[in-house]
C-alpha cells in the first residue's frame, strides 16, 4: 500500500501529468453522465412514440466518427507538447457548446448532429491526453494512473447524478440537466483555456527565442 501511494504521488507531482489527468477525471465524467442520459433528452425532443427516431443510427455513427477521429490523432503531424493544451481549450469549448444546443433546440436533427461533434471531440481529446501521459510512464505507472483517474472520474459523476439528477437532489428535467452538463464543460474549456493561453505567451517569449539562440529550452511550470 505504501509502494502504491508512493508511486501515485509521484506520477502526480508532474505538472503536466497533473494537468491532463485533471482534464481526464473531468471530461470523462462529464461523458459519461451525457451517454447515460442523451436516449432520455431525444425521446424528450421528439418522442419514439409519436415520431420517427434515429437513436440507434446516430449512436453507432457516433462510434464510427469517435474511432476515425481516434485514429486520426496518430497520422496527425503535430507536437502535441506545443500545441495539446490549446486543443483541450478549443475542443472542450465545441463540447459545452454542443451540449448547451442540445438544450436549447427543439428540433431532433440539431441534438442529433451535436452529440456527433460533442462525442467526436471527446474521443480526439481523450487520445490525446492518453498520448500524453502513456509517453510520460512506465508500462505500470501509466496503468496506475489510467485507473485512479478513471475512479475520480466515476466519483465526480456519482457526484453530479446524486446532486442533479437524483430526487433527493435537485431532481431537475431532462433539459435542465443538459443546460447544466454543458456549463460543465464551458468550466472546464474555461480552465484549460486560462493554462493554454498562458503556455502559448511562454512559448513565444521564452521558449521560441531560446530556440533560435540554441540555449536550453525552459520547462513550462
Amino acid at each position: 500500500m505504501g509502494s502504491l501511494c508512493k508511486d501515485l504521488k509521484e506520477c502526480y507531482t508532474t505538472k503536466k501529468l497533473l494537468y491532463w489527468s485533471i482534464w481526464w477525471a473531468l471530461a470523462t465524467a462529464g461523458f459519461n453522465q451525457v451517454l447515460n442520459y442523451v436516449q432520455v433528452l431525444w425521446d424528450a425532443k421528439a418522442p419514439s412514440h409519436s415520431s420517427q427516431v434515429y437513436n440507434g443510427a446516430v449512436e453507432a455513427i457516433a462510434t464510427f466518427l469517435s474511432s476515425v477521429t481516434s485514429l486520426a490523432v496518430g497520422y496527425v503531424k503535430m507536437n502535441w507538447d506545443l500545441t495539446g493544451e490549446m486543443a483541450l481549450g478549443i475542443f472542450s469549448a465545441l463540447d459545452a457548446g454542443s451540449l448547451l444546443l442540445m438544450h436549447f433546440t427543439s428540433n431532433i436533427w440539431v441534438c442529433y448532429a451535436s452529440y456527433l461533434v460533442f462525442k467526436a471531440c471527446y474521443m480526439l481529446l481523450i487520445t490525446i491526453a492518453t498520448f500524453q501521459i502513456a509517453i510520460s510512464l512506465s508500462m505500470e505507472r501509466y496503468a496506475l494512473m489510467f485507473g485512479f483517474n478513471n475512479f475520480v472520474a466515476l466519483l465526480i459523476q456519482t457526484i453530479v447524478t446524486v446532486t442533479v439528477v437524483d430526487s433527493k437532489g435537485l431532481g431537475l428535467d431532462i433539459g435542465t440537466q443538459f443546460l447544466i452538463y454543458g456549463s460543465y464543460f464551458a468550466v472546464i474549456a474555461s480552465f484549460v483555456s486560462q493554462r493554454a493561453t498562458a503556455w502559448s505567451i511562454f512559448q513565444f517569449q521564452i521558449i521560441l527565442p531560446a530556440e533560435s539562440n540554441l540555449h536550453p529550452i525552459l520547462e513550462w511550470p
